[in-house]
């Protein structure tokens, strides 16, 4: 007897399909898995015999050959437990082996047949939707599945209730979708911006840097409020769109860090430590999986106290930043994750932190401050659109004498307005690029001569003069305005502040 279970391996953020051939035949009883079975596959023939065995089911004394194809796919972990056990039992005609057609099936299963739950039930549940059939999953998945059920989705606790369900004794029910999805459409954020007393010019930074997407570096003194800002930086991002978060949602759910059902439209927001490796930024493994960048795709990453990580670690962020996935090769296949975050860094100025400070002084010799800083790259600062010092305020404005900053929901009116006719381009303008960025960002001569003069002035490279480019659109759009002005082009060269430090000059109008 032969029988055929459908079911899912996962594989980056991907679902390829497994199909699972059963064979029963004639000789002494033995079971062997096929179709290149990594140590948790294989020792799955265990856990079924004994789950099959607990729940009372016949366990057949035949030669049991399984092969899960394609053969040059590698299987891992628990997932396949409950498809195998299916096989088994319509092989041996225990179950229809016709109610298998049209249903894919994941699962790891206990000694005693319960479902257990699963990594990278998301990715799953889109797969098996898009090949026209519905995912029986794990119990404990239900509530991730929900995100992206359309009533295709069933949720089993035992292997007994999966087969009163394929013999037609006791139907399970759909899984529905999730109704909190339908009211995210805000994400609203316990820090609000108008907590931030004073800094003006931090503020009005941090509103560019959401309104396109540009990465943004503050710098300046222990307690200024370089942290502070940034982690206002969520509340002023519009919500992700369904396409965006189902991205997001798949990659935490195949990290094992589900979202749940009120936040997923919110943009991730991570903050590794600076003692992070590099595997943990990227990700790897030897079952590949997300890292910290992958965790923050749509969203943002945060590196606090930036020059206190490892060199080499700072170095992998480089080409994600540009292209937006991150590839991982392993001796047998290379997996691919989704990267495309904002970058906000924050950094002291010198070592001991007090360099430029008004009221205390720095006890670093400029030998250190300049190995300090040297820590971060040319090319990896080039990244960064925005470089803004965060300086020391007085204590009326900390004390609350002065008026408090606009909150949150104000700032994120104007970005909303911003996107939106970013949103027309087709791009976001920290991505655009080619003819688009040439149309986009047309100059007059007058603007040509004064960033010509900025790129001798500065040493700015090619990347930098294109960031300068992308940072003065983002300006117009929130005037705005369809043109870039020298007004724009003067304000974007302004928060270029260590590029401005580096040249030892200023750039004035043509």
């Amino acid at each position: 007897m032969l029988a055929i279970v459908h079911s899912r391996a996962s594989v980056g953020v991907s679902a390829p399909p497994v199909t699972v051939e059963v064979h029963l035949s004639g000789g002494l009883p033995a079971l062997s898995i096929v179709g290149l079975p990594e140590t948790g596959v294989r020792e799955s023939k265990d856990r079924v015999r004994s789950a099959l065995l607990n729940a009372g089911f016949e366990f057949p004394a035949r030669r049991i050959t399984i092969n899960l194809a394609p053969a040059d796919l590698p299987k891992e972990g628990g997932r396949f437990d409950l498809p195998i056990a299916l096989g088994i039992l319509a092989a041996s005609g225990q179950i229809p082996p016709e109610s298998l057609r049209n249903q894919e099936f994941l699962g790891e299963l206990s000694l005693d047949g319960a479902l257990r739950p699963l990594k990278g039930i998301l990715p799953a549940v889109l797969a098996a939707r898009a090949a026209g059939r519905s995912l029986l999953v794990p119990q404990d998945n239900a509530r991730e599945a929900a995100l992206a059920s359309r009533e295709d989705v069933l949720a089993a606790s035992h292997l007994l209730a999966v087969c009163e369900h394929l013999s037609g004794r006791a139907r399970l029910v759909p899984v529905p979708r999730s109704q909190a999805n339908d009211d995210d459409s805000s994400p609203a954020a316990t820090a609000d911006l108008a907590d931030v007393r004073g800094q003006p010019v931090p503020r009005r930074a941090l509103e560019v840097a959401a309104a396109g997407g540009h990465n943004l570096l503050f710098f300046g003194p222990p307690g200024t409020g370089k942290s502070m800002l940034a982690s206002r930086l969520p509340g002023i991002l519009p919500a992700l769109a369904d396409e965006e978060a189902m991205e997001v949602a798949s990659v935490h759910s195949v990290a094992g860090q589900p979202l749940a059902a009120g936040g997923w439209r919110r943009p991730p927001f991570r903050a590794p430590h600076h003692t992070a490796s590099a595997v943990a930024l990227v990700g790897g493994g030897s079952s590949p999986r997300p890292g910290e960048i992958s965790l923050a795709h749509r969203g943002v990453l945060f590196l606090d106290e930036l020059p206190e990580f490892e060199r080499r670690v700072l170095e992998v962020l480089r080409e994600p930043m540009e292209t937006g996935v991150i590839s991982i090769s392993r001796a047998a296949r290379q997996v691919t994750f989704p990267a495309r975050f904002q970058v906000i860094a924050a950094m002291n100025p010198c070592p001991c932190g007090y360099s430029g400070h008004p009221g205390i002084e720095c006890q670093c010799s400029p030998t250190q401050v300049t190995r300090y800083r040297a820590k971060i790259s040319g090319p990896l600062l080039d990244r960064f659109d925005l470089h803004v010092e965060v300086p020391v305020q007085a204590g009326g404005v900390l004390l609350g004498s002065a008026e408090a900053g606009e909150s949150s929901d104000c700032v994120r009116a104007r970005v909303l307005a911003a996107r939106a006719r970013q949103d027309k381009r087709g791009t976001l303008n920290a991505a655009l690029s080619g003819s688009t960025l040439d149309r986009a960002c047309k100059l007059d001569m007058a603007g040509e001569r004064l960033l010509t003069r900025a790129m001798e002035r500065l040493g700015l490279s090619a990347r930098g003069l294109h960031r300068v480019l992308r940072l003065a659109r983002t300006l117009a759009d929130l005037e705005g305005v369809e043109s870039l002005s020298q007004s724009h082009l003067m304000e974007a060269l302004g928060y270029r502040q260590l590029d401005r430090q580096a040249g030892q000059g200023s750039v004035v109008s043509a």
